[in-house]
């Protein structure tokens, strides 16, 4: 037997059905908001994975085509690999619930939500975040929720409670929130200048609806949860500790990890390593849980240097950034070009433009969502923090990173009509140490200026990060946070925005949840950190976007004509618009409504493009005068072309004013001629003199 659940979730029904499907994993929702449906798994490892020094936690969000209706794309018409979206809502349901396992297990876990249905008016994406939420609180996983998420959208100035997919695509706010019952434990936010203060109540209105959500699971669990299970812990037993700090004092401990470079105290970390090893030769149990033990008593050290010293590793204050530089136009022939150094964090940023044709196609569920012409790509190889490994493609982390600066400089992007232009930017990471997703938001905009694109505002980012002690009220925000303040701290807010307001926010925790004051906090040391940059360094390597776009820059004119002549333009098999292209060199594009675009380098060579169509979209009347060249001579005159397809026939005696014998007397094969239209002859066909045009006046 099953039982269903339902509660009111923000005017629609929210219901799951428990001990239907899905009996054989550890815990299983059936979800449905509206006619959304997704099934959601929660599965653990019988046995602890060997080998591994962190909790293995698996995220997958499967879109299914038949739930929408559609066939997949491609040969197989089979789903293949993740959507981006698949990837980025993976990795937000990720974020809230990883914190609420037990840091010291190494069982497999894996989440799974599969998309079965969707109702435009629930995202299915919200149904999954709350769906892992349930599949993992009934089961006997252990885990310290529930957590609850609900998203804010906001249309016309109006909060919308879990917008449809319409309102959340147009909308000037896509704001998600997890919760526990307590606290705030995850934000993802994508914003059209929002001020922190709105931000922060929309953040807040969310978490309130996450308290009733969490109310509801709670019932279901109370009813329908499996007793939580005994796992294997790998915590470090706190002798081995006190063995350590006979070998490494923490005095010697705080002088290895008090360094601004990161090649330098990775080297005293080793070393002290070493000393360990050679200390605990013989005990076997010491020595297979040292890496483990040394990182802990690192993190240890560098905590209470934060927060009860006010020490930061690298000797900075609090609220203190690390060293800026920024430069413009560094790579040559590129459209544009910036880099931006924030520390040990250097991202080379590089904008290509291309004809709205190359714009991104996207396959997914969302039917508002066709093609990007803006993308941000982040790539992260191996030698930026000092490795080798072979690149196998951009992962999970990097297609996040790239998300989270393209969500971050969407709202100052010019419109189509102001600027024609699909838009490329691709950050590389040449060295991390620290938040390079917030360098490549810095770049991104520098790199775009650079290239022309007439952004509306500068758009920079910085992240901050955080130290708790043993009370909510015992915390210390440090602004512009390392990696070393990232590992063995507590959290990465990261927050992107102009001088008027916030354009995304990216928030990881390693704890169960935040207070208000520290989310305040944080939001405001963003705030305080990002006008900082633009103005100080940001500003004085490129103030406003050039005027023009780079010579190497593809050049775009536009016209319009009538949708009924594209058949016209494009000939028979597409003989027309080639022939055009192979004259000219230009790219060419026609839309449905008959907006055509013509592309090239030779702005000359494009306005001749132009003249041709218009030319061949032309119902010629009398008295007009063209331009054009002999193509065919006949004993009774010539044919004359004045665009690829579209030719007019000047009879022998309308080309001199004199009397012909031949054609071939007066013209020859390739000869550029003016020619006026005389209007149509007695039998309806156009005909056109040469001797009447300008030239023989």
């Amino acid at each position: 037997m099953y039982k269903t659940y339902s509660m009111d979730l923000a005017g629609r029904q929210l219901s799951i059905d428990i001990g239907r499907v899905g009996k054989q994993a550890n815990g299983c929702a059936f979800m449905h908001y509206g006619d959304t449906t997704v099934l959601c798994t929660a599965t653990e490892s019988a046995q602890p994975r060997e080998g591994v020094d962190f909790f293995p936690l698996s995220v997958e969000y499967t879109e299914k085509f038949y739930a929408i209706g559609k066939f997949p794309g491609g040969f197989n018409k089979r789903e293949g690999k993740a959507s981006e979206n698949a990837i980025l809502t993976s990795r937000v349901i990720d974020r809230p619930m990883r914190p609420l396992f037990p840091k010291d297990m190494r069982n497999d876990v894996t989440l799974e939500c599969m998309v079965m249905s969707v109702d435009p008016a629930c995202r299915p994406e919200l149904v999954a975040m709350i769906g892992a939420s349930v599949a993992t609180s009934i089961s006997d996983i252990p885990f310290a929720g529930p957590c609850a998420t609900t998203q804010v959208g906001l249309v016309d100035g109006k909060v919308i409670i879990n917008p449809s997919q319409k309102e959340w695509d147009e909308g000037d706010l896509r704001l998600t929130v997890a919760s526990t019952a307590d606290k705030v434990i995850m934000i993802e936010a994508g914003a059209n200048e929002i001020p922190e203060k709105d931000m922060i109540s929309y953040i807040y209105q969310a978490d309130a609806v996450n308290k009733q959500i969490i109310a509801f699971i709670n019932r279901i669990v109370a009813e329908a949860g499996k007793p939580k299970q005994e796992y294997t812990s790998v915590a470090v037993p706190d002798q081995m500790f006190e063995d350590m700090k006979k070998v490494v004092s923490p005095e010697e401990m705080e002088e290895a990890c008090f360094t601004d470079d990161k090649q330098t105290r990775e080297k005293r970390i080793a070393e002290i390593t070493e000393r360990m090893k050679a200390a605990f030769e013989g005990n076997d149990a010491y020595l297979a849980q040292l890496g483990d033990a040394v990182y802990q008593y690192e993190k240890k050290t560098i905590r209470k240097m934060i927060l009860k010293d006010h020490k930061r590793p690298d000797g900075r204050l609090l609220t203190q950034i690390r060293p800026l530089a920024a430069e413009v136009g560094l790579i040559p022939r590129v459209h544009g070009s910036a880099m931006f150094t924030r520390g040990q964090t250097q991202i080379c940023d590089v904008v290509t433009l291309a004809p709205l044709s190359d714009a991104q196609k996207v396959e997914g569920l969302d039917p508002n969502i066709t093609t990007k012409r803006y993308i941000h790509q982040y790539n992260f190889p191996a030698y930026s923090v000092g490795e080798t490994k072979v690149s196998r493609g951009p992962g999970r982390r990097e297609i996040g990173h790239g998300a989270l600066a393209e969500r971050a400089l969407l709202p100052v992007l010019p419109s189509v009509e102001e600027f024609p232009y699909a838009i490329r930017a691709v950050s590389e990471t040449l060295e991390s140490n620290g938040s390079t997703s917030m360098a490549s938001t810095c770049a991104s905009c520098m790199a775009l200026m650079d290239a022309g694109v007439p952004i509306k505002k500068q758009v920079a980012g910085i992240s901050c990060g955080l130290v708790t002690g043993d009370t909510d009220d015992d915390f210390v925000l440090l602004t512009d946070i390392q990696g070393l303040e990232d590992f063995f701290g507590d959290m990465d807010f990261k927050v992107t925005g102009t001088h008027d307001g916030i354009t995304a926010i990216q928030m990881d925790i390693k704890i169960h949840g935040l207070t208000r004051p520290i989310v305040e906090g944080a939001i405001q040391r963003c705030k305080d950190a990002r006008e900082y940059i633009m103005a100080n360094v940001m500003t004085p390597a490129i103030a406003e976007p050039r005027k023009e776009v780079s010579k190497y820059a593809p050049k775009i004119i536009y016209t319009q004509i009538d949708p009924e002549k594209i058949g016209d333009v494009v000939g028979k098999q597409g003989k027309t618009i080639n022939e055009i292209i192979k004259r000219t060199g230009a790219q060419i594009d026609i839309d449905d409504d008959g907006k055509v675009s013509i592309c090239g380098q030779d702005k000359n060579a494009l306005l001749e493009a132009r003249k041709m169509i218009e030319i061949i979209t032309t119902d010629f009347e009398e008295g007009m005068i063209l331009d054009g060249t002999v193509v065919s001579i006949k004993e009774f005159g010539a044919f004359i072309e004045f665009a690829p397809g579209k030719e007019g026939m000047v009879h022998i005696s309308k080309i001199t004013n004199h009397r012909l014998e031949r054609v071939e007397d007066a013209l020859s094969i390739g000869q550029k001629v003016t020619v006026k239209c005389l209007g149509k002859d007695r039998m309806g066909r156009l005909s056109f003199s040469i001797k009447d045009a300008p030239q023989h006046q």
